[in-house]
């Protein structure tokens, strides 16, 4: 087996790193981050076909869809020119639990290889220290201003599908957008706010949204997204399936991913509390719970006093309510969290729901197509569609299973 590549000291001041499209928003302000930090961040952006044909060149077709999708426009990247690929690197993020995910590390490195490209260095990024490198540290004050980053891109992506169904000026919501992240982006990277201006900027932030041009007159239908984390957010992954519904008149519901890095935190207690494992770090994991708990209810609070837009979905109550469906011990991959989410849509009243999945991942089938049953005999009108996502599934197969969910939607 070929040594690893490591990221050394000396590369942070002459390599890129290129960060795969997951979510647009969150992973520019990463970059951005990492960019204040000495390091030199760039988010890929290479779409289409040419990055699917490349994984599956260089991606053995029983991987994960996702794995096939980061490999394959890493590489297609490499091979366009664009870079001196004796001076990039790739980050990867891996949450280090019980799913092909864990794997994709090694499987990017093979198929670098394979291509001809195995001096490119990849860092694996995860809080639970799957691996280390010379020249990348995760500290505390770059964390702290991650979460603060996540926390403004989950707003920032929550208004803007709560105003593009309804915009009258094609493109204003998007412009705002752009502009957020760039006032974002120089004061998370400057000196440490406080919180109380973090707080103000919240309120500007949705004032500013309800301040759009929107006709609201005529009531889109609202459609819930849930899912493996990859193809429920990424453009890439999903055939840009929040654009499409907006197409279709429809208004797309997300989760932000701070309900997914607090069911990782919580995953943490309950292993704990059921396994005995680290129970030293419980107390410290608690902390954290209840730290981003209170983050995340500022946010609501904010929304819910301006008036106009929904506040996000509130994680612990979703997390109570949805032990009597199914085990708070469920958590290879989304577990318990993609059941939550479909639960706490519906308590939204949001009855349309698309459950997205790669194909052959087994906790996905499990936990969202395996809980639509469970769910459907409580709440008999809720209106679910299941879309698979793999190299052989065509986009216009996946959008007419949307287009017939759609034509029910209430």
């Amino acid at each position: 087996m070929t040594e690893r590549v490591l990221f050394t000291k000396e590369m942070k001041a002459t390599h890129t790193i290129l960060v795969p499209t997951m979510l647009p928003i969150h992973f520019r302000m990463v970059c951005r981050t990492l960019n204040h930090y000495g390091y030199k961040a760039e988010l890929l952006e290479n779409v289409g076909e040419s990055v699917r044909q490349c994984g599956l060149k260089y991606v053995h077709n029983d991987a994960c869809y996702p794995a096939l999708l980061v490999t394959g426009q890493l590489i297609d990247a490499l091979q366009s020119g664009k870079y001196d690929t004796h001076k990039v690197a790739f980050m990867y993020f891996q949450t280090g639990g019980g799913c092909r995910a864990s794997n994709y590390i090694s499987l990017i490195r093979k198929a670098l290889e394979r291509a001809g490209f195995g001096y490119v260095p990849v860092i694996s990024l995860s809080f639970v220290g799957l691996e280390k490198n010379p020249g990348f540290k995760l500290t505390l004050p770059m964390l702290l201003k991650g979460i603060s980053g996540i926390l403004y891109a989950d707003l920032l992506m929550d208004l803007r599908n709560q105003c593009r169904p309804y915009e009258t000026v094609a493109g204003a919501t998007d412009a705002l957008i752009a502009k957020w992240e760039e006032t974002l982006g120089e004061e998370i990277n400057g000196k440490t706010p406080r919180y109380s201006r973090i707080k103000k900027n919240y309120r500007k932030i949705v004032r500013s949204f309800a301040a759009l041009p929107m006709d609201r007159s005529v009531k889109k239908a609202k459609v819930g997204i849930v899912g493996e984390i990859f193809v429920k957010f990424s453009p890439l992954g999903n055939n840009g399936l929040e654009d499409f519904l907006v197409r279709e008149g429809a208004q797309p519901v997300l989760a932000g991913l701070l309900d997914f890095v607090l069911y990782m935190v919580f995953d943490f207690i309950e292993d704990a509390e059921l396994y005995g494992m680290k129970k030293r770090m419980k107390p410290l994991f608690k902390v954290a719970y209840r730290y981003l708990l209170r983050k995340q209810e500022d946010v609501r609070k904010i929304i819910r006093e301006e008036g106009t837009f929904d506040p996000p979905m509130e994680f612990d109550k979703a997390r109570k309510e949805v032990q009597d469906l199914i085990g708070l011990g469920v958590k290879m991959g989304e577990g318990w969290l993609l059941t939550a989410e479909m639960l706490a849509l519906i308590g939204e009243h949001v009855g349309n729901i698309v459950c997205t999945q790669p194909f052959g991942c087994l906790p996905n089938h499990i936990c969202g197509k395996g809980m639509m049953k469970p769910l459907k005999e409580r709440y008999p009108d809720v209106n679910i569609v299941a879309v698979d996502y793999d190299p052989g599934a065509t986009q216009i197969n996946q959008e007419n299973r949307i287009k017939l969910m759609l034509a029910n939607a209430k």
